[in-house]
């Protein structure tokens, strides 16, 4: 379900080979991967000291955008869900005084609840 999950926009958990390959040159001395989510050809990655955002951009994917965020500027957080009969489910973050939030659509059967948990325990 991972690889159909992924293809129709859903957050699907990354494998550690592919991991390897995208964050060879970004980590830190003891800086360890917790969890890692892929959102068609975005990706969430938390490590144990911060939350890195990948945004592939244009036709091939080529252009990939990386974004380095430290918990402590995370000043609030979201989840959200339509309810019972709709049960997608939207993640908001906010990141310093910025009023935008960074938000991504999680959809039934994914893991909006530990990306929550997560980012809850860095966070907090």
């Amino acid at each position: 379900m991972g690889l159909l999950s992924g293809l129709m926009g859903n957050a699907s958990e990354i494998d550690d080979n592919d991991l390897e390959k995208v964050l060879a040159n970004t980590l830190i001395e003891g800086e360890q991967v917790e969890k890692a989510y892929k959102v068609v050809r975005d990706m969430f990655i938390f490590t144990n000291k911060r939350l890195i955002l990948l945004d592939k951009q244009g036709v091939t994917g080529s252009k990939i955008e990386m974004i380095s965020i430290a918990y402590s500027k995370i000043t609030k957080f979201s989840k959200e869900s339509a309810g019972h009969f709709d049960l997608d489910a939207e993640l908001k973050i906010w990141v310093g005084s910025d009023p935008t939030p960074i938000s991504k659509d999680f959809k039934s059967g994914d893991n909006i609840n530990d990306v929550y948990r997560i980012i809850s325990q860095y966070a907090l």
